[in-house]
């Protein structure tokens, strides 16, 4: 009996032995503190969905309120002849699990109207330090406008989802005081969503004070459609900032991107990426969209700095694009201008596309050609269009004689350790005058005497977040 009672304390003690060097943590794939290296669930699993209001399939027109907060599981859609309202300060997390992406279908409206005091946030489920780009889908949204491809689909939505018609007043709802952050995925192989996605979005849709923050792949990108913009900012993106296409006819003023130097997608990532469909085709639509006011803000802050190679054009024209770009400056791109077909430059040259008024620094590959004409010829264009170039390499000189200020740009500094402050005003130098609002393609633009996105008043104020990461949402 004394053995026995020996030998079962001493399977015991082995037990507990064996028990305490197992690793502990959640075992649950699902769970926001999931630990694969575990081998016991310890019960300490926590999950984005506890407290939360779970939005998931075809939603009923219905308003989503700043008291709670809620979470978008899987493909999200806001159906022809349906409504979201959201008030403002609402918070929407997307799911990382199940990739959640909201949709607005043709028809179908989002009036997301944020205040400067109460923006409407839009971010990763993930909990503060472990949010990064890519963590869910974003927003997509579709109307009724022209676009110049037949029966285009969203890129990565399944079943297939269609945009596009012939109504560029085409109303989608609105978009003001708004961020999105860590959205666009690849939700199936080579597909992707954005930050935001827009498909002939129509001019009746208004979107005012929007950013973008770490997305996965573009930040805002426009497939045709018509629809204006103004006070748009894009921090901190995988890929392109501000993508154009399929005939994007719309009116942009006062845009703000700024590159984070040691991640650009593997395609190659231009502050501007100008297209007018997937190839050189011949279309009845142009991609002519209009774009004044935009400071482009580059990864590299010194001439020597490393950055990704795989950052590439300030500005790439593509595919016969026709676009507008005026009264604005790039600056801390290793390449500045690209013409990459015939068709391009031929559209810029008679005077189909205009470029007038820009500011471009870079300290080599400035102008470079991908067809017949030759990196002479578009500088040849930009200088003959009211354009200028700065091209030394003492980086400091130049911010200072533009009127920047360095702390709006990444340099060296980890993605937590932007400014928490930056100071885009301009009050002096080569930007805080010059504007030209005299070509007839800037008709109806609000007239101001700066060139690039600010002058004495800074708009992102009071509504932007600069580390979302960090963010206690």
């Amino acid at each position: 009996m004394k053995k026995t009672t020996i030998g079962v304390m001493m399977m015991a003690a082995l037990a507990v032995s064996a028990v305490s060097c197992r690793k502990e943590g959640c075992t649950d794939p699902n769970a926001i503190n999931y630990n694969e290296d575990a081998k016991k669930d310890d019960g300490s699993c926590t999950f984005a969905t506890e407290g939360l209001v779970e939005l998931s399939g075809d939603l009923s027109t219905q308003t989503l309120t700043k008291d709670k907060k809620y979470l978008l599981r899987g493909q999200v859609f806001v159906r022809n002849g349906r409504t979201l309202t959201i008030e403002p300060g609402t918070i929407i997390l997307g799911d990382k699990a199940t990739k959640g992406t909201l949709i607005i279908d043709r028809g179908g409206k989002m009036i997301a109207d944020g205040t400067k005091a109460e923006p409407i946030v839009f971010t990763s489920a993930l909990p503060a330090g472990q949010r990064d780009k890519g963590d869910w889908g974003g927003l997509i949204i579709l109307g009724f406008a022209n676009q110049n491809q037949p029966d285009p689909a969203v890129e990565g939505i399944t079943p297939n989802v269609f945009f596009g018609g012939n109504d560029d007043n085409d109303n989608s709802g609105v978009l003001r005081y708004v961020r999105v952050e860590f959205g666009g995925i690849e939700l199936t192989p080579n597909n992707e969503t954005n930050s935001i996605t827009m498909g002939a979005v129509g001019r009746g849709t208004v979107m005012e004070y929007a950013m973008v923050s770490f997305g996965g792949d573009d930040g805002f990108e426009w497939f045709g459609g018509a629809n204006d913009g103004k006070y748009l900012i894009s921090y901190g993106m995988w890929d392109d900032d501000f993508d154009v296409d399929y005939g994007y006819s719309g009116k942009n003023q006062f845009g703000l991107a700024v590159r984070y130097p040691s991640f650009a997608d593997q395609s190659g990532s231009n502050i501007f990426e100008c297209d007018n469909g997937p190839n050189d085709d011949v279309t009845s639509l142009l991609t002519t969209g209009t774009f004044t006011n935009f400071t482009g803000i580059g990864p590299r802050l010194e001439n020597g700095q490393t950055i990704s190679g795989n950052n590439q054009h300030a500005l790439d024209l593509r595919r016969r694009t026709a676009v507008t770009i005026a009264n604005s400056v790039f600056i801390g791109m290793p390449r500045g201008l690209r013409m990459n077909q015939t068709s391009v430059f031929e559209n810029y040259d008679n005077g189909t596309g205009v470029l007038a008024n820009n500011i471009l620094c870079a300290p080599s590959n400035i102008f470079l050609s991908g067809g017949t004409h030759s990196a002479q010829d578009v500088e040849n264009y930009w200088l003959a269009n009211g354009n200028t170039v700065e091209d030394g390499t003492d980086f400091a000189a130049i911010i200072a004689s533009l009127g920047l200020n360095q702390n709006i740009f990444f340099g060296n500094n980890l993605n937590t350790n932007y400014s928490s402050n930056p100071t885009f005003t301009v009050t002096s130098g080569q930007l805080a005058s010059g504007a030209d609002f005299s070509h007839s393609k800037l008709a109806g633009f609000e007239t101001v005497s700066f060139r690039g996105a600010f002058g004495s008043t800074d708009w992102t104020e009071g509504w932007v977040e600069w580390n979302p990461i960090m963010a206690d949402y």
